[in-house]
């Protein structure tokens, strides 16, 4: 008998089920039974390294990692704060009698627990290549959406919405490509050690990029399709949670006082939509259409005012989306404190350098996607990571006479890669999807194998030599 995703009961596994589905549910299995909660993982990330930083790294005494890791923690706070108002806006958007017709018509669309799956992870794919907050948000709401509408393991569909990400650094939103494409930019590891930039069509519209990516487009809808658990082992999800969450939040009026009237001014949304929306074009304007995290979030948070119209029904969206951001406030700021240790002690250099010194010209970009893939546990974000590891990849590559784009391209690779069984960029899906992470990751090992052989295939056949 299936168990409410949201449940703590426990259950042994008991299906037949396919070859790979038998594989998946050691993995979700095994997750289950040994992975913490995310907070206490972030936790003894934390500590894993601070022991490698006393044995590995040049810099580690007591004062640098104490102070490494309080500032990390508070460096992180716009990062976290965005995050926290893409999942709030996004979610109030998709509370829009407009945007929950448009995913209720697509959610309807299968009819299978296979079809949804395939068809939510083909959804996230196309959605985080093209800006990989869109992935995160679009792809979540689908699949509370689809589990209240079909019987299906809640933890394999919400992998599902989740794997998309993969490619979301390959995408037209990477942090890592675009800042290599902008002149001037911080992080521009190439131009600082080249005196070049490296446009897009060097990095993400290269055969070596777009191949991969054109192959998980393809492979994942139709593995994960059959990497579901068998019937004895499935967990569905409360849909009559959901719908109870997702339910328009009633807004009270008693009299025609002059403070309700105001609450309920369309005027003022038409005025504050008018002033954002040129404010955004400006914006748009002066980074040449560039689109990063502030963008879409002032999109998603001028679309939502908009579509709700009224100031106060707004409000009450934003109150219900509110309800879902505790995981982010609690967990970013301890990741940001680990990054802070990773830097100041040199331990993220010593990892970085740790293959370089074996590489040649045409073995670089692999060493380097590989150390990307250890980086990522410790420093998940892009534009943290790269600025690690970029100082010593791109000035290596340099040497060596090997692709600057493809050793660029590789530590995004990784990054991706890794994400997958790294919950940081998995906290905003798992918050709005109402699920822990122990039930999800197990079916996420699928996702990182196959993205793991597609990306090291490509850049070990594919760059140019």
């Amino acid at each position: 008998m299936a168990v409410s995703a949201d449940s703590a009961v426990t259950h042994q596994a008991t299906g037949k089920g396919s070859v790979l589905s038998r594989f998946t549910r050691f993995f979700v299995f095994l997750f289950e039974k040994a992975l913490p909660d995310a907070y206490v993982f972030a936790l003894l990330l934390t500590f894993v390294a601070v022991i490698l930083a006393w044995l590995l790294a040049p810099h580690a005494t007591p004062q640098t990692v104490f102070s490494g890791w309080y500032d990390g923690v508070f460096s992180i706070f716009t990062f976290a704060f965005q995050m926290v108002m893409m999942l709030a806006t996004g979610y109030a958007l998709a509370s829009t009698p407009v945007a929950r017709r448009g995913l209720q018509w697509m959610s309807a669309r299968p009819q299978t627990p296979r079809s949804a799956v395939a068809l939510t992870v083909l959804v996230s794919l196309v959605a985080s290549w093209l800006n990989w907050g869109l992935g995160l948000v679009t792809s979540a709401l689908l699949a509370r959406e689809i589990a209240k509408r079909i019987r299906i393991d809640f933890g394999w569909l919400v992998a599902a919405a989740y794997s998309g990400f993969v490619i979301s650094t390959e995408g037209l939103s990477g942090s890592i490509a675009l800042s290599q494409a902008t002149h001037g930019s911080a992080l521009n590891m190439v131009e600082k050690a080249t005196g070049q930039i490296l446009p897009l069509s060097q990095t993400v519209f290269t055969r070596f990029n777009l191949v991969p990516v054109l192959a998980l487009v393809v492979i994942l809808p139709l593995v994960l399709c059959f990497n579901g658990p068998a019937e004895g082992d499935v967990v569905v999800a409360d849909a009559a949670r959901l719908q109870s969450e997702d339910a328009p939040a009633p807004v009270k009026e008693t009299g025609r006082t002059l403070g309700i009237v105001l609450d309920q001014a369309f005027l003022l949304t038409l005025l504050a939509v008018a002033l954002g929306g040129a404010a955004l074009a400006l914006q748009l304007r002066r980074n040449h259409n560039s689109i990063d995290l502030n963008v879409v979030i002032l999109f998603l948070f001028l679309a939502g005012m908009l579509l709700h119209w009224r100031p106060a029904a707004y409000v009450a969206a934003m109150r219900q989306a509110g309800r879902f951001t505790g995981p982010l406030i609690l967990q970013y700021p301890l990741y940001g404190g680990l990054m802070g240790i990773m830097t100041s002690t040199g331990l993220a250099a010593v990892l970085s350098q740790a293959f370089i010194r074996f590489a040649s010209a045409r073995s670089l970009p692999i060493y380097t996607y590989f150390t990307s893939l250890i980086i990522t546990f410790f420093i998940p974000s892009g534009g943290g990571h790269w600025a690690v590891q970029g100082p010593f990849s791109i000035p290596a590559a340099k040497a060596l006479h090997a692709s600057l784009a493809g050793t660029t391209m590789s530590v995004a690779m990784g990054e991706s890669t890794a994400n997958m069984l790294q919950p940081f960029w998995a906290l905003p899906i798992l918050a709005i999807a109402g699920i822990s992470m122990r039930r999800v990751m197990g079916f996420m090992v699928i996702t990182f194998l196959i993205a793991l052989c597609c990306f090291a295939l490509a850049l070990i056949f594919l760059l140019p030599r």
